[in-house]
């Protein structure tokens, strides 16, 4: 695929933007570890929203959608669908309690909640687990993603992609810290959603697709339209719908939809100016990230089954492909190829720009767990600010590197996102009591990860013999039972540090009634923060499958799903205190 002068002067302005953006913002940036990572605590709930919605957009992402919905039809798209009920948890409950606790990161929390050496050892692991191990793994997904789009569209080899690219994010990154990386966010989503929304109507004009109603009635697409898994077969709805929903959403930890909040959702809120801000960021993040976003993917990837209906197709389309490198994910690019010159440009510096956004957020939040929670916490207590920023920008550096080669390893998104999904599986409901329950100490967590990593090792390395689904429920089972019998038998954690916690958070509810202040008389604010989730729940959900069947032109489900929806706003407006 050539692209036209044109297409690399759009390309060419948008690196610009991004380096004059990270130079502008590096003399802020350098004066301590708290502006470098957190951008001084002091940014608007709009630009923290928008960035978490660029940071999960990734050019994995409509990648991983499209390999969904060529696989298992639109339906496929509840496994992910389903971390809204976690992210709305965090929007009504969570996003106030970090806000509050005050911490750098989220690993610091750990000696906040916790006390001594379990405490200790327990917020140094996780920093080099989700630091490196973790954090590479998804870098590794996200440029992946990259390898593929800039093999078919801009025909060039992976690793020369990725040295661009990685180049250029790591420039803005290492100079600017959190806040350049927000403001770049800003103008990465703008330009993201202006690509993609272009392209899709632009590619659902083309002749062998003749619109939306054509689209829909194809023979290739007729049977993936539907917004729900097929209920008369088990084997579709039960892996779809009823395992995300049940289990998946509360049992697994996964980046951008961790139980209780956490990773770079925790680091924007915590860079919030106040709570209203943490609370709002988290709704827009939401809002925009499952009701909207996913639809011209959607609609690319439909299309998609009629002009590749099949993967020999894209094979005798694109020969220069690397063979591990072929799957249905690559349909998503392969679709972009039709677009004509400037507009695909456009796309693909979108697409770029979304690498860029989460493997920018990605590299600073690892690198503040590497250098907040271990290097300072463990190596040098005494180092000056200006060295910490100075060890994060060498950390920054390390970690797109180590996450660049893991990219080449790989081979599809779908891949990636199963291995990310059991690695966590079984531990996310620590995550979610932790807040609200005296009894879970340092010890359960580090069990529970222990038997996390046991199980997920066993279960893909050694009895390989069950579906990605049945991994997942097994491993959140035996996990969850674990930690949870282990919890009541293992040493509880000093009066002194849960009464520390509890004046800090003030969380409230049964759960902390011996270590409260009898003369704090704050009404439990947990019941009606449960009710706005479900609320919030309906809305976003309702906005989502009510778009789908106005796309299907069903007008008046369409209708009364945005009737709902609106009602469910009307709830949360008069709820929210």
């Amino acid at each position: 695929m050539n692209l036209s002068q044109l297409d690399w002067a759009v390309i060419g302005f948008y690196f610009l933007l991004s380096i004059i953006i990270g130079i502008l913002g590096a003399k802020k940036a350098g004066k301590d570890a708290r502006s470098f990572f957190l951008a001084n605590g002091n940014m608007p709930w709009w630009l923290l929203g928008v960035s978490m919605v660029a940071t999960t957009f990734s050019t994995d992402t409509p990648n991983l959608v499209t390999d969904l919905v060529r696989q298992n039809g639109v339906s496929g798209n509840w496994v992910w669908w389903s971390f809204l009920l976690t992210g709305m948890l965090t929007v009504f409950v969570y996003a106030k309690l970090w806000h509050r606790s005050g911490v750098l990161t989220d690993v610091e929390f750990y000696e906040l909640r916790y006390g001594g050496k379990p405490a200790a050892f327990l917020r140094g692991f996780r920093a080099i687990y989700l630091g490196l191990i973790f954090n590479v793994l998804v870098m590794g997904a996200v440029s992946l993603a990259a390898i593929k789009f800039g093999e078919i569209i801009l025909g060039w080899p992976g690793w020369l992609t990725l040295l661009i690219a990685c180049s250029i994010t790591l420039l803005y990154s290492a100079l600017g810290g959190l806040r350049a990386i927000i403001i770049t966010d800003f103008f990465q989503f703008i330009l993201a959603m202006i690509g993609s929304v272009w392209g899709c109507i632009y590619i659902l004009d083309l002749e062998q697709i003749g619109g939306i109603q054509n689209l829909i009635q194809h023979p290739h697409v007729k049977d993936k339209i539907s917004l729900l898994p097929d209920f008369s077969n088990p084997d579709i709805w039960v892996p779809t719908l009823f395992i995300p929903l049940a289990v998946q959403w509360w049992a697994s930890y996964y980046p951008g939809a961790e139980p209780g909040g956490g990773g770079y959702i925790a680091q924007r809120m915590l860079s919030a100016k106040n709570e209203t801000n943490a609370v709002w960021a988290s709704l827009l993040f939401n809002i925009a990230h499952y009701a909207i976003r996913p639809w011209p993917w959607i609609l690319i990837a439909l299309s998609s089954l009629i002009i590749f209906p099949e993967l020999s197709d894209i094979r005798y389309k694109f020969p220069e492909i690397s063979e591990n490198k072929l799957g249905h994910d690559i349909a998503y690019p392969a679709m972009l190829t039709l677009l004509p010159s400037g507009l695909l440009g456009l796309v693909a510096a979108s697409l770029i720009a979304a690498f860029m956004s989460t493997m920018s957020t990605q590299v600073n939040l690892g690198a503040s767990y590497l250098v907040n929670d271990f290097y300072y916490r463990f190596i040098d207590s005494n180092a000056s600010q200006k060295k910490l920023v100075l060890v994060g920008r060498i950390f920054t550096v390390l970690s797109i590197i180590l996450g660049a080669v893991t990219g080449l390893l790989l081979t599809s998104a779908e891949q990636a996102f199963s291995l990310l999904l059991l690695l966590g599986s079984g531990t996310g409901l620590i995550y979610i009591l932790r807040w609200f329950w005296w009894r879970i100490s340092a010890y359960t967590e580090i069990i529970a990860m222990v038997s996390s990593l046991i199980i997920a090792s066993y279960l893909n390395f050694i009895n390989n013999s069950l579906l990605g689904w049945e991994k997942i429920v097994v491993g959140a089972f035996v996990t969850t039972s674990v930690w949870i019998f282990a919890t009541f038998f293992a040493p509880t954690e000093r009066r002194e540090t849960l009464e520390s916690f509890v004046k800090i958070i003030n969380p409230g509810g049964p759960g902390w009634k011996l270590y409260s202040d009898s003369k704090n008389g704050d009404q439990w604010s947990l019941p009606n923060s449960l009710l706005l989730m479900f609320l919030g729940t309906v809305l976003v959900f309702s906005v989502l499958m009510g778009i789908g069947n106005l796309i299907y032109s069903e007008t008046l489900i369409g209708i009364i799903l945005f009737t709902v929806a609106g009602l469910s706003a009307l709830g949360i407006y008069r709820l929210w205190k």
